[in-house]
């Protein structure tokens, strides 16, 4: 049912979209490259990174909730049965029916199965410091690595670090290393890592079906799932905005 208003409240914004009429002709902004080649050749592989900008509404579903983002502003709601949460471009907000809905952080919460759905993409994103990663190696395969850090003040977490891991042969992404300093405000050297090796086509896109966690061993080197994978559910991409209203937190 959620999905299905999401499907309405698009095609409404299409349409009237669709009926204004244009005031001018905007000429396309060059994208500066500022990423790796390396890296360019995992977006092409996934779909492109000018498709990928060009896109406005990206939601999916995990466990019972459904996220849906504004993808040039990143504004943000998580929908679930009973709590809702998101960004609505200036607040983090929650809203649920009574105070044992959600137990989370919503803060920490509201955009972090986001980062892992929308990779690779959103590893290009305005502040981003790239550096080579060491490799790590997993049944026999190495997988060449990029290391993404932050420019100061960029994000509620700028001391985060990322790495990502690709296929040397195919290009397609395959493992995410991520430090989580959120919580503790301070640099670490002690990164998650998770195995994308399970991907469907969404409109174009090579996005995650599932991800699972895996252990590691003193090198950093994969060695058996941590735990069973996250699966994702009825992905959703589309060229048409929603409306400002549709982030905000309910009245009600």
């Amino acid at each position: 049912m959620k999905k299905l208003i999401l499907f309405t409240a698009i095609a409404i914004t299409a349409i009237a979209c669709k009926k204004e009429p244009k005031k001018e002709i905007v000429k396309e902004e060059k994208i500066e490259v500022k990423y790796p080649a390396a890296l360019g050749e995992v977006f092409e592989k996934h779909g492109g990174i000018k498709n990928w900008r060009a896109a406005k509404t990206l939601s999916f579903g995990i466990n019972d909730e459904e996220h849906t983002v504004d993808l040039a502003s990143r504004k943000t709601v998580v929908n679930a049965k009973n709590y809702s949460l998101g960004f609505d471009g200036k607040d983090i907000w929650l809203h649920q029916q009574d105070s044992t809905a959600f137990k989370g952080n919503k803060e920490f919460y509201y955009n972090l199965y986001f980062y892992f759905y929308a990779m690779p993409f959103v590893l290009a994103d305005d502040g981003i410091v790239y550096s080579e990663a060491k490799p790590i190696e997993f049944e026999g395969v190495q997988y060449p690595g990029i290391k993404i850090s932050y420019e100061a003040n960029v994000g509620t977490s700028p001391d985060d670090n990322y790495y990502i891991y690709y296929n040397p042969k195919t290009k397609e992404m395959a493992w995410l290393g991520y430090t989580v300093t959120y919580f503790s405000k301070k640099p670490s050297e002690k990164f998650n890592l998770i195995r994308y090796n399970d991907w469907e086509n969404v409109n174009g896109f090579v996005l995650p079906k599932s991800i699972t966690w895996y252990q590691k061993d003193d090198n950093g080197n994969p060695t058996e799932p941590a735990r069973d994978p996250i699966q994702f559910s009825l992905p959703l991409i589309s060229q048409a905005p929603l409306a400002d209203s549709f982030f905000e937190k309910p009245k009600q």
